[in-house]
């Protein structure tokens, strides 16, 4: 046969009988005696067969396919909650198609009409740093494909969602902060758009004013450059800041090379707490204090609710709900101002 892929046609006139009949004895029909299935499996053999399991999942009306978008592929957070929606995919024999926004509202909708062209049952997204629509989401409800927001989401649209309790582990943290001795503390956000972020601030604020402390929130620190701009800015300033709450570990390991340029210790003269629990921050020196998210729980719990979805989605349909996996303050080496 060359190097053409061999179909079931092939294998049916390689040994004189219809498609059909072919299809039957591979899928192990009670109609095809067990001589004749084992003729066809040796031929299919001999001729190096792949039965397309794609074409026989859409001619069922299902893809075992997941969609899943996330901001980007290439940083721990989101590699690790794609490993736990992996995870529980493939104890479920489902393959999954990964798409990537780059935070751009414009690739999340193209990735978006890109996975229902290709017939996925399912999409799973956290939205981008641009997206303040819902227009593209409620498209994949009119498809009659399962939608789940993971991490990132909109807050009034109504879907099911799989998060963190955002106001609640930013609350911890602050205070993970304070009650080691730094006052002066900056909230160090990433966009007013995403409702997370929005959380988190007020999660900041309820601790700053409970413990009788100035807050002092600065956004639109997403991009490294900007980012390392307010942060020296803030510490070369007359009053600066001694601790950063900060929304990713990313920006946590900016505020620390900021601060090592100028010669401020961390963590006697100032502390930072990250988001995410990036691999990274166990390996800096100081190590850095991080809020872990457990990305790879909130995947697995998706992947999980989606299977839910798909059980009963005729005879017994999953009321729409949001699923809150509950974040942990991890105390290193870059907040222990008073061990």
């Amino acid at each position: 046969m060359n190097n053409k892929r061999v179909t079931i046609y092939d294998l049916a006139k390689a040994i004189n009988l219809s498609p059909s009949y072919i299809s039957k004895a591979l899928n192990n029909h009670p109609s095809v005696g067990d001589k004749m299935k084992e003729k066809v499996r040796k031929a299919a053999k001999d001729l190096n067969y792949k039965h397309n399991s794609y074409a026989a999942n859409l001619r069922m009306g299902i893809s075992k396919t997941i969609g899943v978008i996330v901001p980007h592929i290439n940083k721990s957070f989101f590699s690790e909650l794609i490993a736990g929606i992996e995870e529980v995919c493939f104890e479920h024999d489902y393959g999954l198609i990964i798409c990537q926004s780059q935070e751009s509202y414009e690739k999340e909708c193209r990735a978006i009409d890109t996975l229902i062209r290709q017939n996925v049952d399912g999409i799973l997204i956290s939205v981008s740093a641009e997206t303040n629509s819902s227009e593209h989401l409620q498209n994949i409800i009119n498809h009659d494909t399962i939608l789940i927001q993971i991490d990132r989401f909109i807050e009034n649209f109504n879907s099911y969602k799989v998060t963190n309790d955002n106001e609640k582990l930013a609350y911890n943290a602050t205070m993970h902060l304070i009650n080691q001795g730094y006052q002066n503390i900056v909230f160090l956000g990433w966009t007013e758009q995403l409702t997370i972020d929005q959380l988190r601030k007020r999660g900041y604020l309820q601790a700053m004013k409970t413990s009788g402390l100035t807050s002092h929130i600065y956004d639109n620190a997403i991009q490294k450059d900007k980012t390392k701009e307010i942060i020296t800015l803030l510490l070369s300033s007359n009053t600066p800041p001694d601790a950063f709450l900060t929304f990713s570990d990313e920006q946590a390991l900016c505020v620390l090379q900021v601060a090592n340029s100028l010669g401020i210790k961390v963590p006697q003269e100032l502390g930072i707490i990250g988001s995410g629990n990036d691999i990274l921050t166990e390996i800096t020196t100081p190590t850095l204090s991080a809020v872990n998210q457990k990305s790879i729980e909130i995947g697995r719990k998706a992947a999980n609710l989606y299977f839910e979805i798909l059980a009963g989605k005729n005879d017994n349909p999953v009321e729409i709900k949001e699923e809150i996996i509950q974040a942990e303050i991890i105390g290193r080496e870059s907040t222990a101002k008073n061990s």
